[in-house]
C-alpha cells in the first residue's frame, strides 16, 4: 500500500479530477515518439518560457535518459487483474495496530500545533494523520525514483504528455524555488514527500505549518499535516461534519433499492457502488439508524460495500473529498476508519 501510486491517482492530484478518457485514448501514445534528447529540448524551451532559469534547466534536465522501469510500470497500470478484496479483509490488512499506535504517537508529538492548524483550514487532525498514514507509513517509504527522470520518461513516453509535462516543468520550478535535486526523489509516478503530493499540488497547496519560511513536506511534520489540511479544504471539506458513520439497517433492507440515479462524469465504477443522497432523518425514517452522532439534517449516501448483511455506512461529502486524494473506496473508508482509531 505505501508507494504505491497510480495513473487515475496522478490525474486527480493534478486537479483533473473531470478528465474521462476512453480505454482507446488510455492506451495510445506515441508510437514511436521522437528521439528522448529532441522531447528534451522542446521541454527546455518551454520551461525557459514560463521563467525557469538556464541554471535549473541544465541541472533538472542535462544529464537525463528514460527510465525503462518506470516506462515498464506505466503500462502495467490500466486494466488491472484479478477479483477485488472484500472490503473486510482489506480493512483487516491495512488498519493494524501498529499504525494507529504510530498515528497516535504522531498526534501527541504535533499536540500543540494542531488546534491551531485545526482552526486555519476547519479539518480534523484525526484526518490529516490518517492521510500521512495511509500514504507513506508517516515517512517511512516516500520513494526514491530521481523525479526529473521519471516525469520526463512519462512525458516522453507520450500516454499522458500533458499532464506529466506539465508535473515536470513545475517540478523544474520547485527547483528555481532552492530545493536540491538530491531532494527530489518520490514514486515512479512522480509523487513525493510525507503526503505524496505532485510537483503541481506542491506549487499551489504546500504550506509553511512551522513558521519557518520553507514548505518542506519532505522532512517536517508541521508543514505535512498543514499541506494536508490546506488540500482537503481546497478540495470542499465541510467543517463540522464527520467523514461517515456506521449504520445498522433494518433487517431485509434493500440497499440496492437506494441506487443512485446519477451518473459520475469520472471514477464512476467509485461512485455508483453509493446509494443516492438523503438527508439523515430521511434514512432514519427508513429504518436506517447511525450508530455515532450525526446531524439529522446532514446530507448523506449509503454504502454497504460487502453486500447484504454486512457493514454498512452513511457517508457524507467530506467522504468524497477523501476520494478526491484517492479515487478507491478501500482508500476512502480505510483512511476515516483509521482517523477514528487515531482519535480514540
Amino acid at each position: 500500500m505505501f508507494g504505491e501510486f497510480s495513473l487515475a491517482r496522478a490525474l486527480r492530484l493534478a486537479g483533473a479530477a473531470f478528465v474521462s478518457l476512453s480505454a482507446g485514448q488510455a492506451a495510445e501514445a506515441q508510437n514511436p515518439p521522437e528521439p528522448f534528447s529532441t522531447y528534451m529540448e522542446a521541454v527546455a524551451g518551454r520551461a525557459r518560457g514560463e521563467g525557469v532559469s538556464e541554471a535549473t534547466i541544465t541541472t533538472m534536465l542535462g544529464d537525463l535518459t528514460p527510465n525503462e522501469r518506470v516506462v515498464a510500470l506505466d503500462g502495467a497500470q490500466p486494466g488491472r487483474q484479478g477479483t477485488p478484496p472484500s472490503m473486510s479483509s482489506y480493512l483487516a490488512k491495512h488498519l493494524g495496530a501498529s499504525l494507529v499506535a504510530r498515528g497516535q504517537a504522531r498526534y501527541a508529538q504535533l499536540a500543540p500545533i494542531m488546534p491551531g492548524i485545526e482552526a486555519r483550514y476547519g479539518v480534523p487532525a484525526k484526518m490529516l494523520f490518517a492521510i500521512w498514514g495511509h500514504e507513506t507509513n508517516f515517512g517511512s517509504y516516500t520513494g526514491d525514483f530521481d523525479l526529473s527522470r521519471s516525469l520526463a520518461t512519462l512525458a516522453w513516453e507520450g500516454r499522458r504528455r500533458d499532464l506529466f509535462e506539465g508535473e515536470l516543468i513545475a517540478l523544474l520550478k520547485m527547483a528555481d524555488q532552492g530545493i536540491p535535486r538530491w531532494k527530489l526523489k518520490g514514486s515512479w509516478a512522480g509523487a513525493f514527500g510525507n503526503p505524496q503530493f505532485l510537483p503541481s499540488v506542491y506549487l499551489r497547496l504546500a504550506v509553511d505549518g512551522d513558521g519557518n519560511g520553507t514548505r518542506d513536506i519532505f522532512a517536517s511534520p508541521a508543514d505535512t499535516v498543514a499541506s494536508i489540511a490546506n488540500y482537503f479544504r481546497d478540495a470542499g471539506w465541510r467543517p463540522g461534519q464527520p467523514w461517515g458513520v456506521r449504520a445498522s439497517l433494518p433487517e431485509g433492507f434493500a440497499v440496492d433499492g437506494q441506487a443512485t440515479l446519477l451518473a459520475a462524469p469520472s471514477c464512476d465504477r467509485v461512485y455508483a457502488r453509493h446509494s443516492r443522497w438523503k438527508a439523515v432523518s430521511e434514512w432514519r425514517a427508513l429504518g436506517v439508524t447511525p450508530l455515532a452522532p450525526i446531524g439529522s439534517d446532514v446530507q448523506a449516501f449509503l454504502f454497504q460495500p460487502d453486500g447484504p448483511g454486512t457493514a454498512a455506512y452513511l457517508l457524507t461529502g467530506n467522504y468524497r473529498v477523501i476520494l478526491q486524494y484517492n479515487c478507491s473506496n478501500y482508500y476512502a473508508l480505510s483512511v476515516g476508519l483509521l482517523a477514528d482509531e487515531i482519535a480514540q
